[in-house]
């Protein structure tokens, strides 16, 4: 999207493209009390991760999980700040309770089904493109899996359920019609938290269900967030995530490592809509 000019930084960040890294700290700032250069670090950064050198905020930067090494730590920050302040912060979710995640191979996706499974969700549904791509959703972790391109998602889930169960949680990437289906999916206190649009943020809303469930409709977006504010995600993510990543029980899914010279066709890639996971762009062999 920031490649098209949809997604512009804020104000005074990096206009380079690249909001996660892994690497080798090589200079520190004065103020930098808890890193020093040499240090293996991931980073969600302001901007310009598509460069040799990037700059990180110190409280942006996490400890590569023990077993992990860079290129599997690359994968990391992105995807685990996302999941865990939208489902488990925003969205509040609890061991015993059911979620939806919309695009479950992505890497937002990958990432939230095998979280919700180590939290202890009761039933996890997730939709994907393809059955490929299903098989991969139940191998991390998901009970149920629809093909949206041949099946509607709603009846199905509804389907499984039952007239009497419904959805705690619901991650929502698509927007456009898929947001008044997932309004209906959701049970009375349910949390529908919106993270990107592929068909669409603008569509016409029922609030008769909001309204009578008890429902919160959320959304957010990570970039926009204050280094502080981001900070603290990553606190929290070292606390419950990392332990999950160093005992093998979560882990990154990583589809493709393209060269950062050919940083065009890892985007095609993307764009096609066959990758499982993460595409990662490798800056240099050292």
């Amino acid at each position: 999207m920031q490649r098209k000019g949809q997604y512009p930084p804020p104000p005074g960040d990096s206009p380079l493209l690249g909001l996660e890294v892994s690497g080798r700290i090589v200079s520190v700032g004065s103020s930098v009390k808890h890193l020093k250069e040499g240090d293996e670090v991931c980073a969600l950064t302001p901007g310009g991760g598509y460069s040799e050198l990037c700059l990180a905020p110190q409280g942006n930067c996490l400890p590569l999980p023990r077993g992990l090494g860079l290129r599997e730590a690359a994968a990391l920050p992105e995807n685990y700040f996302t999941v865990w302040f939208n489902v488990f912060v925003l969205a509040r979710l609890l061991p015993g309770e059911n979620i939806l995640i919309h695009g479950g191979t992505s890497g937002i996706g990958t990432a939230a089904i095998q979280l919700a499974r180590a939290m202890g969700a009761r039933k996890i549904f997730t939709t994907v493109g393809s059955a490929k791509k299903a098989e991969e959703a139940k191998a991390l972790g998901a009970d149920h899996v629809v093909l949206y391109g041949e099946e509607d998602f709603e009846a199905k889930i509804k389907e499984i359920n039952g007239k009497d169960d419904g959805l705690d949680v619901i991650l929502d990437m698509v927007g456009g019609d898929y947001v008044n289906k997932n309004i209906r999916l959701l049970r009375t206190g349910g949390r529908h938290v919106s993270i990107a649009f592929q068909k669409g943020s603008k569509m016409e809303l029922d609030l008769m269900p909001v309204m009578m469930k008890k429902l919160e409709l959320k959304g957010s977006t990570m970039r926009r967030r204050t280094r502080e504010e981001k900070a603290e995600i990553a606190r929290s993510l070292k606390d419950n995530v990392w332990p999950l990543l160093e005992s093998g029980r979560v882990k990154p899914v990583i589809c493709a490592e393209i060269p950062m010279a050919e940083a065009a066709r890892a985007h095609a890639l993307l764009e096609s809509g066959q990758v499982i996971g993460k595409v990662l762009l490798k800056v240099s062999d050292d």
